[in-house]
């Protein structure tokens, strides 16, 4: 049974209101001990903190504005992430960045957003979950220069191909990834890109409830993901390598436990 730390769990969502404490014993049981549950808004990164409490050593938080909510990110937002990023449960900035490909607020307003939570983890010296989808060039554009004055980050949800992981690897980030790799359809860029990965910049995270693997039979019902799926990943990660899965979950852990500081 591996250690595995999920990087990144949408632990508040409404679908886990039912059984969150099943789920996360299912983790537990799946070798999943330790998660870090997501921040998407003000609110969310509140409810993510409270499980934190509820769950000390085994849960970990993210604080942040998503791109879909960028629009809501005023002088209030801004007290409210450093308020949660004094935290120590809260391990990183973020969920932040762009997104391009659905645009549900302006991109104007995304580019502030994230041009302020640049410069909140530059303040608060904690490293940023990252999100960017149809927009690498801009995202590019705004945290290349601040990554100097940044303690690390994770391109969260990696789903491009050689060039994009190129890119990212020369700014010193890890690199997250999911059940994407499992999708027949979608995940060939990812899968091409995987060999390229170094060990020691990989983590590993199920993004749920999103991108339950495609490849799981059966499929959970309602096709929820769920964090004890973590080992499934792991194992088509490690095959996508060439290693072992031993191999990959120590590295992944020791990689998620040295970029967040984990107790």
């Amino acid at each position: 049974m591996h250690a595995l730390i999920d990087i990144g769990a949408n632990l508040t969502h409404d679908s886990f209101d039912v059984d969150r404490a099943a789920v996360l014993e299912r983790a537990a049981a799946a070798g999943v001990g330790r998660l870090i549950v997501t921040g998407t808004s003000v609110t969310s990164s509140v409810q993510a903190t409270e499980l934190c409490a509820a769950h000390p050593g085994v849960l970990f938080a993210t604080a942040g504005v998503h791109p879909h909510h960028a629009a809501e990110f005023d002088a209030h937002t801004r007290i409210a992430l450093r308020t949660l990023l004094s935290n120590p449960a809260v391990v990183a900035v973020g969920e932040c960045g762009l997104d391009f490909f659905r645009d549900f607020s302006p991109r104007a307003d995304q580019r502030h957003a994230f041009a302020a939570q640049l410069e909140i983890a530059a303040e608060t010296g904690k490293p940023m979950f990252l999100h960017q989808r149809d927009a690498h060039a801009e995202f590019l554009e705004l945290l290349a220069p601040r990554r100097a004055e940044l303690a690390g980050g994770v391109a969260h949800c990696f789903t491009g191909g050689p060039e994009e992981l190129a890119a990212y690897l020369d700014l010193d980030l890890h690199i997250g990834v999911t059940g994407w790799v499992c999708d027949e359809r979608r995940g060939a860029k990812l899968r091409a890109a995987l060999p390229h990965i170094p060990l020691e910049r990989l983590l590993i995270e199920t993004d749920a409830p999103y991108l339950v693997p495609r490849d799981l039979l059966p499929q959970p019902r309602g096709r929820r993901n769920e964090p004890k799926f973590l080992a499934h990943i792991l194992e088509r990660v490690a095959a996508g390598m060439n290693r072992t899965a031993d191999e990959v979950a120590a590295a992944t852990t020791a990689n998620a436990e040295r970029l967040f500081r984990l107790r």
